[in-house]
């Protein structure tokens, strides 16, 4: 499968990093906005993102790498004329607009799509659905952290005067007990937001209303904004581990009395190289969805496990 990766941050480095490890996987390029002669890549072409019509018909799947704010919600319906390609698209609230218009593009132009591709959105939506599909008045909570969201701190970084930024998401431990119980809450009473900046002087202030006000990231969240040295950043700050973990609560029997839980965890030292493996693997689904003709826009929930693979997972069973 000849592959090429948009955006090369921390999600696109990761995804070249574990593209390497697959024998089954060749890396065409991978594509900037940066000058290229400036950006140090593992061993991959790059290009600046206007050479990206020169490999129309020699990429079979273009994972797309940027953030979801910014980059994936105009750069995927767009890239999507001249290629197949797999996202990380990951606001919740807009997947559905994301996926509608992503579909329009691809399907008009006989290319094949997959969004909202990683670990939640992703696997923990597999969970979901399954939980949903067996327990249909179970109640699922899900639980995002101690750790770093790519996502929320590329938001953070595109804020003027933010010359470094970390976010972490924190699952609140009473609210995890509740959900043990079969109380569903919303994601604002779930969780809290620890953010670290390092800003230019003077801008703390600003800064710190401004992204309180974000909304989908930080609106109606607890959410705590912490000023540090340069120092202190790259001292404690630049790893991205990260914790998922999806509970699933239900009762059966004439009175109820039968409690079914179950849960889904995930625990990551690199939440980028997880997400990269994920895009990896769902972009050898869209690669055969393609072949088979089944044109536009999909999720992981559309996807048969089966397509995941490149052999028979009978073994699996």
């Amino acid at each position: 499968m000849n592959i090429g990766i948009y955006g090369y941050g921390n999600l696109g480095r990761a995804a070249e990093l574990c593209a390497i490890d697959r024998s089954d996987i060749h890396i065409v390029s991978v594509f900037t906005r940066r000058s290229p002669d400036k950006v140090q890549t593992f061993g991959a072409p790059i290009y600046g993102r206007e050479r990206i019509c020169d490999f129309v018909g020699k990429i079979d799947c273009m994972l797309m790498c940027g953030g979801s704010y910014d980059d994936l919600r105009n750069d995927t319906p767009c890239l999507a004329e001249h290629f197949n390609t797999v996202d990380s698209f990951d606001m919740h609230r807009e997947a559905a607009m994301h996926r509608s218009l992503v579909n329009a593009v691809a399907a008009s132009h006989s290319h094949t799509s997959i969004v909202s591709v990683g670990w939640d959105p992703g696997l923990l939506s597999i969970f979901r659905l399954y939980s949903k599909a067996i327990f249909p008045d179970g109640v699922v909570n899900t639980f995002w952290g101690r750790g770093v969201s790519q996502g929320h701190s590329e938001v953070i970084r595109r804020i003027s005067g933010v010359k470094y930024a970390v976010q972490y998401t924190v699952p609140i431990q009473e609210a995890k007990e509740l959900a043990r119980n079969g109380i569903s809450l919303g994601a604002e009473r779930r969780h809290r937001r620890e953010c670290y900046v390092v800003a230019e002087s003077g801008a703390e202030e600003s800064i710190g209303a401004q992204i309180k006000a974000i909304p989908d990231y930080f609106a109606g969240y607890e959410t705590d904004v912490h000023f540090i040295s340069e120092e202190e950043y790259l001292r404690e700050h630049t790893s991205m581990p990260h914790r998922g973990e999806a509970i699933s609560f239900s009762t059966s029997g004439i009175y109820k009395e039968h409690v079914t839980r179950a849960s889904l965890t995930l625990e990551m030292d690199s939440n980028p190289e997880l997400t990269a493996s994920v895009l990896l693997a769902y972009a050898e689904a869209c690669v055969k969805l393609h072949r088979e003709e089944k044109y536009g826009a999909y999720t992981p929930l559309d996807i048969a496990p089966a397509y995941l693979l490149d052999s028979d997972p009978i073994s699996i069973l």
